[in-house]
């Protein structure tokens, strides 16, 4: 996957509260063994008329969405089951990050193994934030994951929490599987030394 140091960019906003991951990306997009082509599929039952045009009422929809890297959602943002297509979808999208006042624990945890990085703000950033886009559409945010840094449009820091690890390998656009093989000449050299005839 991409690494993730600093982004900035305009968001995406879609404010409902408790969008789940079939809402994300329904459940007949789940038959794929590739994430590819699946940002098509993001929130396709919203994103599409029944003929299958654009929604134009769809945030995603909109001319100032496009080239958005950032999605600032409602609470509890990726409830429901636990699929991985849900990041997947986003980030094939262009999202790499979302920003919500909280996650479902799942979601959050299968985004930060797939490149997309859950920034949880307080209910007054999330006010700030949202103020400020719907004041401007094509409003800055910038993201500093080495820093845990997020710099609103008006120019104020705040920081975000985030897992150590989880940070190290979203620098390093590296998975769980990445990290342990960046340590495979130690493996081998253990595995060498530790090696008896039977």
């Amino acid at each position: 996957m991409a690494s993730f140091t600093k982004i900035t960019s305009h968001a995406v906003v879609i404010t409902a509260e408790n969008i789940d991951t079939d809402q994300i990306i329904p459940a007949r997009f789940l038959k794929v063994l590739d994430k590819t082509g699946l940002g098509k599929s993001l929130f396709c039952d919203w994103r599409y008329l029944p003929d299958g045009s654009d929604n134009p009422d769809f945030p995603l929809n909109y001319p100032a969405s496009q080239g958005a890297q950032v999605l600032l959602a409602g609470d509890n943002f990726g409830c429901g089951s636990s699929r991985e297509h849900a990041p997947w979808a986003l980030v094939g999208w262009g999202i790499r990050v979302v920003i919500s006042t909280s996650f479902a624990d799942i979601f959050k945890g299968n985004s930060l193994k797939n490149g997309l990085l859950p920034v949880v703000v307080t209910q007054d950033v999330y006010k700030k934030l949202l103020a400020a886009v719907k004041a401007d559409v094509k409003a800055q945010i910038s993201v500093d994951l080495e820093k845990t840094e997020l710099t609103l449009p008006d120019g104020s820091t705040v920081k975000f929490p985030i897992d150590g690890f989880a940070q190290h390998c979203l620098l390093n656009g590296i998975d769980q599987l990445g990290y342990i093989l960046s340590f495979e000449d130690k493996i081998k050299s253990y595995e060498t030394a530790h090696t008896y005839a039977s």
